[in-house]
């Protein structure tokens, strides 16, 4: 039997935005990795469609500041791209993983190229100035992974 797990998106007040299930794939002591299937109307962020049934495989992590998300078109099963969540490291209790997203988010492409979105959305919370130095220097990290297509943007690892 597959382990099931219940994501929780939760808002920079630790509010929760929504909630979804996914799958186990594999655990490590400071990273859960889940399959989900997208089950939202098709959105786009800029070159990146999210299509219903689309495949994502999530990566998300106790001690980093963001989550990546592969996707995977639900037609072809081509890899599409990646989608990361700028949080607050993610809460992982058993079969359910929460996050408080902090509103900046990363869209990478398969080149590497990168594109930051939401920042004015990340500007109007109400953060201390340590989230933020956390929060800037998670998508710094994210950027130079990218750009290096390395880490977990490293395609020779897609799941």
């Amino acid at each position: 039997m597959t382990e099931r797990v219940t994501v929780r998106k939760l808002d920079a007040e630790g509010i929760e935005v929504f909630q979804y299930s996914g799958r186990i794939l594999r655990r490590s002591q400071t990273s859960l990795v889940l399959e989900a299937i997208f089950d939202m109307e098709e959105r786009e962020f800029h070159g990146l469609v999210f299509r219903r049934g689309d495949r994502f495989v999530e990566t998300h992590y106790r001690d980093r500041w963001y989550n990546v998300l592969a996707i995977y078109d639900v037609d072809s099963g081509e890899f599409k791209g990646w989608y990361c969540n700028i949080t607050r490291p993610a809460h992982i209790d058993g079969a359910t993983v929460s996050a408080e997203d902090l509103a900046l988010d990363l869209v990478v492409r398969l080149d590497g190229s990168w594109i930051v979105l939401d920042e004015q959305e990340y500007a109007a919370l109400d953060l201390g100035s340590a989230d933020r130095k956390q929060a800037a220097a998670a998508l710094r990290e994210l950027q130079r992974y990218a750009e290096a297509l390395e880490g977990p943007f490293a395609t020779e690892a897609l799941p």
